[in-house]
């Protein structure tokens, strides 16, 4: 557990998160033809934003095996949590839906 105190821990759960955040506006700027704001709603109303989201967060997979592949640990360590995050944050969409 010596790597959740070192940076790039963190530097792992930013990048994961922004990548996460840009696959999510990538995905519903080409797919929908109103602004991202009302797609968004609408996608949280008809309950799809999970998955969405999950679409979305494929895109940690190639930083996660590139950062293993470069022996950064704790870099990948950070990007499996922002995905149990993740996940977590689909879970509670889709019981509430």
């Amino acid at each position: 557990m010596e790597f959740i105190k070192d940076k790039y821990f963190f530097w792992g759960i930013f990048t994961g998160f922004l990548w996460t955040t840009f696959g999510v506006i990538l995905i519903v700027y080409f797919l929908s033809e109103v602004p991202i704001e009302d797609s968004i709603e609408y996608l949280y109303q008809q309950g799809r934003l999970g998955g969405v989201i999950s679409l979305a967060a494929l895109i940690n997979l190639p930083l996660f095996f590139i950062s293993l592949r470069k022996n950064k640990v704790p870099f990948a360590a950070g990007i499996v949590a922002i995905s149990l995050i993740t996940v977590l944050l689909i879970a509670l969409l889709k019981i509430n839906s």
